[in-house]
């Protein structure tokens, strides 16, 4: 088979990190099938750069991956192009694409990727698969919403990492429960894994009787850094060995370099890091944090688990599908007076407890994802169905709800 893969989330020039999970996961479809990627940038010039994230232009000359992979760029302007961002997405990548091709494109991120990515599936003849993150569906601006409605309702599959996801895009967008497929995000085990954490501290130069909230993630607002700066600023008060790393970049990076200037706030920022030193890390500390507003399925957490280490977090959207009672404290978000700064039961002086998620399994087991039940449809706010929840936070989601619908017309053409 032919895969084409559209998604701006993946490794580019200036931040080989980027889209980690779905780097991970393209780099074993390439065992199964032939896989070129397509990962279409948005070109802005030097006097209009977007506020929401770091823009960093792609540099083919920079290798960042083994895959085939190219970066096809279009015309944008922060919020004035939002609306026709889309089909510029798709006039990018089409030459491209037609001279690939494929048998199926698969796209992550709703819009404008995977817009795009339909345009020129249809206009090809061939099946078109969308897979949503997580901010790309709960989004807040009305134009992008409106155009992201058709790229759900008309994807022949609808990928999504949580079953919360998978509820919102069937109540929400009015998605056909029988084309989503819940497949959570995984780790790669060979690098996340327990270890020794005075050894970590050492080559990380972290105190022995250091107790160590770490971070990894982007650097903005929305994943709720400034409610942990100040549940740190309170914690230090007491616990005055409590200090913190933050991992990763983003709009917040001057704002956190400039409190991590001052001794006082125990704060060290560890930049980017590949995946190696973000394993080396989490060995370190003595619990992640992950203070976000919103998320889909949070791979950070899912290594955590790996390594071993208990979590603090917010039960919004798929967390509470990743951690339960046994490895995490789950308190509101937004709301850094309710942050106790304490570790979930299985938080260890040595780290070398095993993987504290209830029921967790090594990884490696395959299962078949979960389906969402037909009555999501019928009735979008009928009570979600029984939690069954995965065993293998390293692997696909089982199908335990058991549903399973007939396909539609195109699904069935397809499968044939």
């Amino acid at each position: 088979m032919r895969l084409l893969v559209v998604t701006s989330q993946f490794p580019l020039a200036g931040e080989p990190t980027r889209g980690r999970p779905i780097h991970q996961t393209l780099r074993e479809l390439a065992r199964l099938a032939t896989v070129r990627v397509l990962s279409p940038v948005a070109r802005y010039p030097r006097w209009a750069q977007p506020a929401s994230y770091l823009y960093h232009a792609p540099d083919p000359r920079q290798p960042v991956t083994e895959l085939d992979a190219a970066w096809p760029t279009y015309p944008a302007l922060p919020a004035l192009t939002r609306p026709f961002n889309g089909w510029l997405c798709a006039r990018a990548i089409a030459a491209e694409a037609r001279a690939f091709a494929p048998d199926l494109i698969l796209s992550y991120w709703l819009y404008p990727d995977a817009f795009g990515a339909q345009r020129v599936a249809r206009r090809l003849g061939v099946p078109f698969v969308a897979g949503a993150r997580g901010s790309d569906i709960r989004v807040r601006d009305a134009i992008s919403r409106r155009l992201t409605v058709p790229v759900v309702r008309g994807a022949d599959r609808l990928l999504v990492v949580s079953a919360d996801l998978g509820r919102l895009a069937v109540a929400d967008y009015g998605a056909d429960p029988a084309r989503v497929r819940v497949i959570a995000n995984g780790c790669d085990a060979a690098i996340f894994h327990r270890r020794d954490r005075a050894r970590a501290r050492a080559a990380l130069g972290v105190a022995a009787d250091a107790e160590l909230v770490l971070y990894v993630g982007r650097l903005v607002a929305e994943k709720g850094l400034r409610e942990l700066a100040e549940a740190m600023r309170s914690l230090r008060r007491t616990r005055p060995r409590a200090e913190w790393v933050l991992v990763g970049d983003g709009p917040l990076q001057a704002e956190f370099a400039a409190l991590a200037a001052d001794p006082s706030s125990g704060l060290r920022l560890a930049g980017v890091q590949a995946a190696p030193q973000v394993a080396e890390w989490m060995a370190a500390c003595d619990l992640l944090a992950l203070p976000s507003y919103s998320e889909g399925h949070p791979n950070v957490l899912v290594e955590a688990l790996a390594c071993g280490r208990p979590v603090v977090s917010t039960p919004v959207g798929g967390v509470p599908e990743v951690v339960d009672a046994s490895c995490a404290v789950l308190v509101p978000p937004r709301d850094a007076r309710r942050w106790p700064m304490r570790s979930p039961p299985c938080s260890t002086a040595t780290g070398t407890r095993p993987p504290c998620r209830s029921g967790f399994r090594a990884a490696g087991t395959r299962s078949p994802p979960t389906r969402l039940p037909s009555a999501a449809k019928r009735s979008p706010r009928a009570a979600p169905p029984p939690d069954r929840r995965s065993k293998r936070p390293c692997a696909e989601s089982p199908d335990s709800w058991g549903t399973r619908n007939a396909p539609s017309r195109r699904a069935r053409r397809w499968r044939r």
